[in-house]
């Protein structure tokens, strides 16, 4: 939300910064009120970012540089006042067809795909795992970014950029090919039906268990149901890792594929996700991470920006 520049010894309420903000969060309330309806989480993102602006220096500094992820959020929760079925036909039963003649797995007389194989034959101590697993997809990546952030500014920056720009990657992709995810075709067969809520799917296992609305509540504020190919979960820990090993985290690196290889198999296991999804984010991901570099090696004016920006944060 805030623009790259540096921050000067001035008063944390500076007239000029106080009236920038204001603006900043007035607009976004506006637009999320006519765009898709004011909800709490939108006021609680705008007094998280004004409390940490002018809190203190560093936490001005802080939320100046996570607000890439904030410009993610935004652009994922706007996403909701356009749909992307109204630009492009679904993609239901090709997508089931392809799942199952590259992956399908035979059980009995019956050709079955991935997902259909494991709503038969999950098992108890998988739905727990992989319901942790999935709690990761958001958490790993952020708090990553956080430590990144304390310890080397210049490599947070890249990886928050990387991470939007993949983000904008699966994004187009959600457009140009809008694709459901398996527990519609299981719910729902191949006919398309605009109005269907999010699912929690396999994870309703896990908050049984648990006695828990974790997946409920998180999956009741789905931006899109037929947003399912790329998978962004298994993006995310791809980015994670690649940052992991190019700034040589070692060990920690072990844990970050622990993380990725679960997240993998927790997506088809709980039917969010075909595998076909999770080769497209993995896809997106690799996309992602070498334009990105490939522009930080090539553009002046991203150089430039970069420094600006790391003035802003540093």
């Amino acid at each position: 939300m805030a623009q790259p520049e540096t921050i000067a010894e001035e008063s944390l309420f500076a007239t000029k910064r106080l009236f920038t903000i204001l603006l900043i969060t007035v607009t976004y309330l506006a637009l999320s009120t006519l765009l898709i309806g004011f909800k709490t989480d939108q006021a609680w993102l705008a007094l998280l970012f004004n409390t940490c602006y002018f809190a203190s220096r560093i936490s001005r500094k802080f939320i100046t540089g996570f607000s890439i992820f904030i410009v993610f959020w935004v652009l994922f929760d706007f996403m909701k006042a356009f749909p992307n079925y109204l630009y492009n036909e679904v993609h239901i039963g090709s997508l089931y067809s392809a799942e199952k003649t590259i992956f399908g797995i035979h059980s009995g007389a019956r050709l079955l795909t991935p997902n259909e194989y494991f709503v038969i034959h999950h098992r108890t101590w998988l739905d727990v795992l992989t319901g942790f697993f999935y709690l990761c997809w958001v958490p790993v990546p952020l708090g990553f970014a956080a430590w990144l952030f304390f310890r080397n500014r210049e490599a947070f920056l890249q990886f928050a950029l990387t991470f939007l720009l993949v983000n904008l990657i699966g994004f187009v992709n959600y457009y140009v090919y809008p694709a459901a995810p398996p527990w519609y075709v299981q719910q729902h067969g191949f006919d398309f039906i605009a109005s269907t809520p999010g699912n929690t799917a396999g994870l309703e296992r896990f908050d049984s268990y648990f006695n828990t609305g974790i997946f409920q509540g998180l999956y009741s504020k789905s931006s899109n149901v037929f947003a399912a190919m790329p998978s962004l979960h298994a993006a995310y820990p791809l980015i994670v890792l690649y940052y992991g090993w190019k700034y040589r985290l070692g060990w920690i690196n072990l844990f970050f594929v622990t993380v990725m290889l679960g997240i993998w198999f927790s997506a088809v296991y709980n039917s969010h996700h075909y595998v076909l999804d999770v080769l497209a984010g993995i896809t997106c991901a690799i996309t992602g991470i070498y334009f990105f570099q490939w522009l930080l090696q090539r553009s002046e004016r991203l150089q430039k920006w970069l420094r600006a920006y790391l003035r802003a944060i540093g």
